[in-house]
């Protein structure tokens, strides 16, 4: 039979590594932090500001303003806030080109760019066919 060593006792407790943080029973780390403060500062660091940018204003193509005189097209402040919201949804969801429905208008919307490419009225929306698009957005 071969001669087995007897394992050593240990001398005192073993010491936790202090470069790593451990959570303790009281629920703090031993940096002595509790732990939800910890989280939420992880959390704001990560999250982005908590008011973002405003947007950049819409515009419109000359091609929008050619078709918003021929059909007579007359847009509010409201409707202009009803529009640039609903490109801020397109946005959101990652649209790139976005078709805008208000009313009885429509309206074809580069949402990178945030520029109106075209309008369009209710008795022109019968023979329209809108292509390129990747999303609707009802304002």
């Amino acid at each position: 039979m071969a001669d087995i060593a007897p394992i050593p006792p240990r001398v005192g407790p073993v010491q936790p590594d202090p470069a790593e943080q451990r959570v303790q029973r009281g629920g703090t780390p031993s940096g002595g932090q509790p732990f939800d403060t910890v989280l939420r500062e992880q959390l704001l660091q990560q999250a982005p500001p908590a008011e973002a940018a405003p947007a950049e204003p819409l515009r419109f193509s000359a091609h929008a303003q050619q078709r918003l005189q021929q059909r007579d097209i007359t847009l509010g402040a409201g409707d202009m806030a009803k529009i640039s919201q609903a490109v801020d949804k397109a946005q959101e969801k990652g649209s790139k080109e976005s078709l805008i429905l208000l009313d009885d208008m429509a309206f074809v919307v580069s949402v990178k760019n945030r520029v109106v490419i075209t309008a369009v009225d209710q008795p022109s929306m019968k023979q329209s066919v809108f292509t390129n698009i990747d999303s609707v957005v009802m304002a």
